[in-house]
Protein backbone atom coordinates (compact mmCIF):
# COMPACT_ATOMS: atom_id res chain seq x y z
CA UNK A 1 0.00 0.00 0.00
CA UNK A 2 2.84 2.38 0.91
CA UNK A 3 4.55 1.64 -2.40
CA UNK A 4 1.36 2.47 -4.30
CA UNK A 5 1.00 5.79 -2.43
CA UNK A 6 4.64 6.67 -3.13
CA UNK A 7 4.16 5.81 -6.80
CA UNK A 8 1.05 8.05 -7.00
CA UNK A 9 2.91 10.90 -5.29
CA UNK A 10 5.83 10.48 -7.69
CA UNK A 11 3.44 10.48 -10.66
CA UNK A 12 1.61 13.57 -9.37
CA UNK A 13 4.93 15.38 -8.85
CA UNK A 14 5.94 14.57 -12.43
CA UNK A 15 2.63 15.88 -13.82
CA UNK A 16 2.85 19.09 -11.78
CA UNK A 17 6.47 19.59 -12.84
CA UNK A 18 5.53 19.16 -16.50
CA UNK A 19 2.66 21.64 -16.13
CA UNK A 20 4.97 24.12 -14.41
CA UNK A 21 7.54 23.80 -17.24
CA UNK A 22 4.82 24.28 -19.86
CA UNK A 23 3.50 27.36 -18.05
CA UNK A 24 7.00 28.78 -17.73
CA UNK A 25 7.71 28.18 -21.40
CA UNK A 26 4.47 29.96 -22.40
CA UNK A 27 5.54 33.04 -20.44
CA UNK A 28 9.05 32.93 -21.88
CA UNK A 29 7.70 32.45 -25.42
CA UNK A 30 5.34 35.42 -25.07
CA UNK A 31 8.12 37.61 -23.62
CA UNK A 32 10.49 36.53 -26.39
CA UNK A 33 7.97 37.28 -29.13
CA UNK A 34 7.25 40.71 -27.63
CA UNK A 35 10.95 41.52 -27.39
CA UNK A 36 11.49 40.36 -30.98
CA UNK A 37 8.66 42.53 -32.32
CA UNK A 38 10.09 45.54 -30.48
CA UNK A 39 13.56 44.94 -31.89
CA UNK A 40 15.16 43.74 -28.63
CA UNK A 41 16.77 40.74 -30.26
CA UNK A 42 19.28 39.93 -27.52
CA UNK A 43 16.46 39.77 -24.97
CA UNK A 44 14.35 37.67 -27.33
CA UNK A 45 17.28 35.31 -27.88
CA UNK A 46 17.79 34.87 -24.14
CA UNK A 47 14.15 33.88 -23.64
CA UNK A 48 14.11 31.48 -26.60
CA UNK A 49 17.31 29.87 -25.32
CA UNK A 50 15.75 29.36 -21.89
CA UNK A 51 12.85 27.51 -23.52
CA UNK A 52 15.34 25.42 -25.47
CA UNK A 53 17.19 24.58 -22.24
CA UNK A 54 13.93 23.27 -20.75
CA UNK A 55 13.88 20.63 -23.49
CA UNK A 56 10.60 21.91 -24.93
CA UNK A 57 11.76 21.75 -28.53
CA UNK A 58 9.52 22.47 -31.51
CA UNK A 59 9.85 23.55 -35.13
CA UNK A 60 8.44 26.99 -34.26
CA UNK A 61 10.97 27.48 -31.45
CA UNK A 62 13.86 26.56 -33.76
CA UNK A 63 12.39 28.83 -36.46
CA UNK A 64 12.20 31.78 -34.04
CA UNK A 65 15.76 31.14 -32.88
CA UNK A 66 16.85 31.17 -36.52
CA UNK A 67 15.06 34.46 -37.12
CA UNK A 68 16.61 36.05 -34.04
CA UNK A 69 20.15 34.99 -34.96
CA UNK A 70 19.51 36.24 -38.50
CA UNK A 71 18.55 39.66 -37.13
CA UNK A 72 21.77 39.64 -35.11
CA UNK A 73 23.75 38.85 -38.30
CA UNK A 74 24.99 35.55 -36.93
CA UNK A 75 25.07 33.38 -40.03
CA UNK A 76 25.95 29.94 -38.68
CA UNK A 77 23.44 29.85 -35.79
CA UNK A 78 20.62 31.17 -37.99
CA UNK A 79 21.21 28.46 -40.62
CA UNK A 80 21.64 25.86 -37.88
CA UNK A 81 18.24 26.58 -36.34
CA UNK A 82 16.41 26.89 -39.67
CA UNK A 83 17.78 23.45 -40.50
CA UNK A 84 16.70 22.18 -37.06
CA UNK A 85 13.20 23.52 -37.72
CA UNK A 86 13.05 21.63 -41.01
CA UNK A 87 14.29 18.44 -39.38
CA UNK A 88 11.47 18.79 -36.85
CA UNK A 89 8.92 19.73 -39.53
CA UNK A 90 10.05 19.24 -43.17
CA UNK A 91 6.94 21.14 -44.37
CA UNK A 92 7.70 24.35 -42.45
CA UNK A 93 7.45 26.75 -45.40
CA UNK A 94 8.63 29.85 -43.51
CA UNK A 95 11.78 28.04 -42.38
CA UNK A 96 12.46 26.92 -45.96
CA UNK A 97 12.01 30.48 -47.23
CA UNK A 98 14.18 32.12 -44.57
CA UNK A 99 16.88 29.46 -44.88
CA UNK A 100 17.42 30.53 -48.49
CA UNK A 101 18.04 34.13 -47.37
CA UNK A 102 20.39 33.01 -44.60
CA UNK A 103 22.38 30.82 -47.00
CA UNK A 104 22.96 33.85 -49.25
CA UNK A 105 25.05 35.30 -46.41
CA UNK A 106 27.54 32.42 -46.60
CA UNK A 107 30.82 32.61 -48.52
CA UNK A 108 31.13 29.07 -49.82
CA UNK A 109 29.46 28.18 -53.12
CA UNK A 110 29.47 24.64 -54.46
CA UNK A 111 28.34 23.01 -57.65
CA UNK A 112 25.97 20.24 -56.61
CA UNK A 113 26.76 16.91 -58.24
CA UNK A 114 24.04 15.42 -60.46
CA UNK A 115 22.11 12.65 -58.74
CA UNK A 116 20.98 9.32 -60.10
CA UNK A 117 17.37 8.14 -60.00
CA UNK A 118 18.17 5.86 -57.05
CA UNK A 119 19.80 8.70 -55.11
CA UNK A 120 16.73 10.87 -55.68
CA UNK A 121 14.46 8.06 -54.47
CA UNK A 122 16.63 7.67 -51.38
CA UNK A 123 16.57 11.39 -50.55
CA UNK A 124 12.89 12.00 -51.30
CA UNK A 125 11.29 8.79 -50.05
CA UNK A 126 13.55 6.69 -47.81
CA UNK A 127 15.77 9.07 -45.82
CA UNK A 128 13.09 11.64 -44.79
CA UNK A 129 11.28 8.86 -42.89
CA UNK A 130 12.86 7.66 -39.65
CA UNK A 131 14.23 4.12 -39.71
CA UNK A 132 12.06 3.48 -36.62
CA UNK A 133 8.95 4.19 -38.68
CA UNK A 134 10.20 1.91 -41.47
CA UNK A 135 10.75 -0.77 -38.82
CA UNK A 136 7.16 -0.41 -37.56
CA UNK A 137 5.89 -0.63 -41.13
CA UNK A 138 7.88 -3.87 -41.50
CA UNK A 139 6.31 -5.26 -38.31
CA UNK A 140 2.84 -4.35 -39.56
CA UNK A 141 3.52 -6.10 -42.87
CA UNK A 142 4.65 -9.24 -41.00
CA UNK A 143 1.37 -9.19 -39.09
CA UNK A 144 -0.51 -8.70 -42.37
CA UNK A 145 1.41 -11.58 -43.95
CA UNK A 146 0.58 -13.88 -41.03
CA UNK A 147 -3.09 -12.95 -41.25
CA UNK A 148 -3.29 -13.62 -44.99
CA UNK A 149 -1.45 -16.93 -44.58
CA UNK A 150 -3.90 -18.09 -41.89
CA UNK A 151 -6.85 -17.03 -44.01
CA UNK A 152 -5.33 -18.92 -46.94
CA UNK A 153 -4.81 -22.01 -44.80
CA UNK A 154 -8.38 -22.10 -43.47
CA UNK A 155 -10.17 -20.95 -46.64
CA UNK A 156 -12.53 -23.57 -48.03
CA UNK A 157 -12.87 -22.46 -51.64
CA UNK A 158 -10.17 -22.51 -54.30
CA UNK A 159 -10.92 -18.98 -55.50
CA UNK A 160 -10.64 -17.61 -51.97
CA UNK A 161 -7.39 -19.49 -51.39
CA UNK A 162 -5.98 -18.00 -54.59
CA UNK A 163 -6.84 -14.47 -53.46
CA UNK A 164 -5.21 -14.89 -50.03
CA UNK A 165 -2.17 -16.56 -51.61
CA UNK A 166 -1.66 -13.56 -53.91
CA UNK A 167 -2.13 -11.16 -50.99
CA UNK A 168 0.40 -13.16 -48.95
CA UNK A 169 2.91 -12.97 -51.80
CA UNK A 170 2.39 -9.19 -52.11
CA UNK A 171 2.83 -8.82 -48.34
CA UNK A 172 6.14 -10.70 -48.48
CA UNK A 173 7.37 -8.46 -51.29
CA UNK A 174 6.33 -5.29 -49.44
CA UNK A 175 7.90 -6.58 -46.21
CA UNK A 176 11.24 -7.22 -47.93
CA UNK A 177 11.16 -3.76 -49.50
CA UNK A 178 10.27 -2.14 -46.18
CA UNK A 179 13.00 -4.09 -44.39
CA UNK A 180 15.59 -2.98 -46.94
CA UNK A 181 14.41 0.63 -46.49
CA UNK A 182 14.78 0.24 -42.71
CA UNK A 183 18.37 -0.98 -43.05
CA UNK A 184 19.23 1.71 -45.60
CA UNK A 185 17.67 4.51 -43.51
CA UNK A 186 19.45 3.34 -40.34
CA UNK A 187 22.80 3.12 -42.13
CA UNK A 188 22.32 6.61 -43.55
CA UNK A 189 21.27 8.02 -40.17
CA UNK A 190 24.33 6.52 -38.46
CA UNK A 191 26.94 7.39 -41.09
CA UNK A 192 25.61 10.65 -42.59
CA UNK A 193 25.03 13.21 -39.88
CA UNK A 194 24.38 16.77 -41.12
CA UNK A 195 26.28 19.58 -39.42
CA UNK A 196 26.87 23.32 -39.78
CA UNK A 197 30.31 24.97 -39.74
CA UNK A 198 30.42 27.50 -36.86
CA UNK A 199 33.99 28.83 -37.19
CA UNK A 200 34.53 31.87 -39.41
CA UNK A 201 37.04 29.92 -41.49
CA UNK A 202 38.31 26.35 -41.17
CA UNK A 203 41.03 24.37 -42.88
CA UNK A 204 39.84 20.96 -44.04
CA UNK A 205 42.72 18.51 -43.84
CA UNK A 206 43.50 15.55 -46.09
CA UNK A 207 44.19 13.43 -42.98
CA UNK A 208 43.08 13.64 -39.32
CA UNK A 209 46.10 15.51 -37.97
CA UNK A 210 47.30 19.10 -37.78
CA UNK A 211 50.39 18.48 -39.92
CA UNK A 212 48.39 17.11 -42.86
CA UNK A 213 48.02 19.08 -46.09
CA UNK A 214 45.03 21.37 -46.46
CA UNK A 215 42.48 19.87 -48.85
CA UNK A 216 40.24 22.95 -49.01
CA UNK A 217 38.71 25.70 -46.86
CA UNK A 218 35.20 26.11 -45.51
CA UNK A 219 33.46 29.07 -43.91
CA UNK A 220 30.72 29.60 -41.33
CA UNK A 221 27.21 28.51 -42.23
CA UNK A 222 28.25 25.80 -44.69
CA UNK A 223 26.40 22.52 -44.32
CA UNK A 224 28.43 19.30 -44.33
CA UNK A 225 27.81 15.61 -43.75
CA UNK A 226 29.79 13.93 -40.97
CA UNK A 227 30.78 10.49 -42.23
CA UNK A 228 32.90 9.14 -39.36
CA UNK A 229 34.73 10.18 -36.21
CA UNK A 230 38.29 9.60 -35.04
CA UNK A 231 39.33 11.08 -31.69
CA UNK A 232 38.96 14.86 -31.99
CA UNK A 233 38.54 14.72 -35.79
CA UNK A 234 35.63 13.97 -38.12
CA UNK A 235 35.58 12.98 -41.76
CA UNK A 236 33.19 15.31 -43.61
CA UNK A 237 31.70 15.60 -47.07
CA UNK A 238 30.32 18.66 -48.87
CA UNK A 239 27.63 18.75 -51.56
CA UNK A 240 30.11 18.84 -54.44
CA UNK A 241 31.58 15.51 -53.30
CA UNK A 242 34.80 16.79 -51.71
CA UNK A 243 35.89 14.92 -48.57
CA UNK A 244 38.28 15.89 -45.81
CA UNK A 245 38.88 16.00 -42.06
CA UNK A 246 37.78 18.68 -39.58
CA UNK A 247 38.28 19.22 -35.87
CA UNK A 248 35.08 18.46 -33.97
CA UNK A 249 34.92 21.87 -32.30
CA UNK A 250 34.61 23.68 -35.65
CA UNK A 251 31.08 22.51 -36.41
CA UNK A 252 27.81 21.61 -34.71
CA UNK A 253 25.74 18.55 -35.58
CA UNK A 254 22.06 19.02 -36.36
CA UNK A 255 21.04 15.79 -34.67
Amino acid sequence: MKQQILYLLFLLTGVLSAQDSASQSDILFENANTAYRNGFYEEALSNYQQIDSLGLHSADLFYNLGNTYYKLNQVAPSIYYYEKALLSNPNHEDAKHNLIFAQRMTIDAFEILPKSVFQKINERIIYPISYNIWAWISVFLVFLLSSFFLLYHFAKYTHTKRVFFILSFISIALFLISLSFTIKAKHYDMHNQPAIIFNTKVSVKSEPNHAALEAFELHEGTKVLVLENMDSWSKIKVVDGKIGWLLNDTFKKLK
